[in-house]
């Protein structure tokens, strides 16, 4: 749409109107997503359609109203679409926790936020199955109706490769102004545009997304272990580096090799950057076998795998095939933050356990559905650090900061140190305000890095044979603003609290 000078220069740096009228779509088109589970309420038969319908009513009228009123006339600009992106995921997360509440599964409107936002992360940390601070009893997993496991998992499927991307694929009416929304929300230090056109990088994104889903689908569904309704929502969680399972025990409770491996194989695929798989697809082998990110990712796993399952086998006695397949899973499980389990790590032995610790912190590729610090930015904090200790040896040399033969823009160093001192002091704090409610030093630190880096399970009171229902409700939203804050990478949310934001 053509924009005249003179309504640019009259118009406000943000248009709260046009803010509403956008968000207004991203909560309609949620309604949609919401009639999805009662059909799978319908299909067994568990009567708990109502609360999902009534949840998807309230989702098209408050959307469709704000959207109709409000709907934008003019191009989106910078400071609206990281407004809209940072609100859109915590009102989305309000809006999905209401089935929850309105079926009674989960009394607390709380502990029903929690979940949905855990979902929409692709954090994967659960209330389910403890005990509450005020003493309710929160439903196992296995009890609560098989409609909402499936909005469990179909929360991490939309928020793995992102709702806003899946909306600017079906949706053009919001092709205006779009790239300042996949800008704002897309994962890692830039967004990788593969078309002139938003929309079409978005279904080209989606495309791939899907394919994936559906094969790794189908090859859960081949083994006797899982049926169809079990195979799909680990699809949907393992793509979406979740972690949410139809189990208490998570993955361990199928005792299957293949499945493990299955699972192993797209974990891995879905910590990798999307473009690169588009372009592997292309036909283009050396820009993916040849990228510098993704050989780091793998070089990290590779070596993950040797130390841990080597530990397993020399230390804790595993059999040598149980020791590749455990510590194979539980590494990519991590790096990924995927956060799925077929062992409990705290029981390792303290070399396996201790290089784990270490890989919370690491995170899967720029681009892909992972959570984290990203590879790209430690291959940038790293190379710099060796610049830094040669500058220090020859200080009349320029040493630029290469990753392969690119030189690494100055600008973008310092966007990566100031995203890891951010993250690591927004960790630090995280695990500060959780120590406050009495726990002990691991297992706060396990929560908070939990939470920000989108992993799921923690450490202590919050390892992986554990969930979060006991926090106090002030712990709860405050890992729920973490979830948040990582999944959109810190920047995103930060910057509306900035007075600069806000200025004329």
């Amino acid at each position: 749409m053509a924009l005249s000078p003179t309504s640019n220069l009259n118009r406000a740096k943000i248009d709260f109107l046009v803010v509403l009228g956008v968000l207004g779509a991203f909560i309609f088109f949620m309604g949609f997503a919401l009639m999805l589970p009662a059909f799978v309420d319908f299909y067994y038969g568990e009567d708990t359609w109502h609360s999902f319908l009534f949840s998807a009513a309230i989702a098209f009228v408050v959307g469709g109203a704000l959207w109709y009123s409000f709907r934008p006339q003019e191009e989106l600009r910078v400071r609206e679409g990281f407004l809209i992106v940072s609100l859109t995921w915590l009102s989305l997360s309000l809006v999905g926790a209401l089935p929850f509440v309105i079926s009674g599964v989960l009394p607390s409107f709380t502990d029903a936020v929690f979940e949905t936002m855990s979902g929409l992360s692709t954090t994967g940390s659960t209330i389910l199955g403890g005990t509450t601070s005020d003493g309710f009893r929160n439903p196992q997993i296995e009890d609560i109706p098989k409609s909402f496991l499936f909005w469990r998992s179909l929360a991490h499927w939309l928020g793995g490769m992102g709702i806003i991307v899946l909306s600017l694929a079906i949706l053009p009416l919001l092709g205006i102004g779009g790239m300042q929304l996949f800008q704002a929300e897309s994962p890692g230090p830039t967004a990788d545009k593969l078309t002139p056109r938003v929309q079409e990088t978005a279904k080209l994104l989606w495309g791939i997304y899907v394919a994936f889903t559906a094969a790794e689908f189908i090859l859960l569904w081949l083994h006797p272990s899982m049926d169809w309704f079990e195979a799909i929502n680990h699809a949907f969680a393992t793509m979406a580096t979740g972690g949410f399972s139809t189990k208490n025990a998570s993955i361990e409770a199928f005792n299957s090799a293949y499945v493990d491996w299955v699972i192993i194989i797209f974990m891995y695929l879905a910590g990798i950057n999307f473009a690169m798989h588009f372009r592997l697809i292309q036909g283009d082998k050396e820009a993916f076998f040849g990228n510098r990110e993704i050989r780091f990712y793998t070089l990290v796993i590779f070596i993950g795998i040797v130390i841990i399952s080597g530990s397993l086998w020399v230390i804790d006695n595993y059999n040598i095939l149980d020791a590749l397949r455990y510590g194979a899973f539980q590494v990519l499980a991590i790096v990924t933050t995927t956060g799925f389990g077929t062992d409990n790590y705290e029981v390792w032995n303290s070399i396996g356990a201790f290089f784990l610790f270490l890989l919370f912190f690491t995170g899967g590729c720029a681009g892909s559905t992972g959570g984290g610090i990203k590879m790209i930015r430690w291959m940038i904090l790293i190379r710099n650090t060796g610049r830094e200790i040669k500058q220090i040896i020859h200080p009349k040399a320029i040493l630029p900061v290469r990753i392969g033969d690119q030189a690494i823009n100055r600008n973008i160093q310092q966007t990566v140190l100031s995203f890891f001192i951010l993250y690591v002091f927004i960790f630090a704090a995280g695990a500060f305000a959780i120590s406050l409610f009495g726990y002990d030093i691991m297992s706060s630190i396990g929560a908070s890095i939990a939470a920000i880096g989108n992993i799921g399970p923690g450490w202590g009171d919050f390892g992986p044979t554990d969930n979060f229902a006991g926090l106090p409700y002030l712990g709860k939203w405050i890992l729920i603003m973490l979830m948040m804050v990582g999944r959109l990478e810190i920047f995103t949310v930060l910057i509306i609290f900035s007075p600069a934001f806000w200025k004329q």
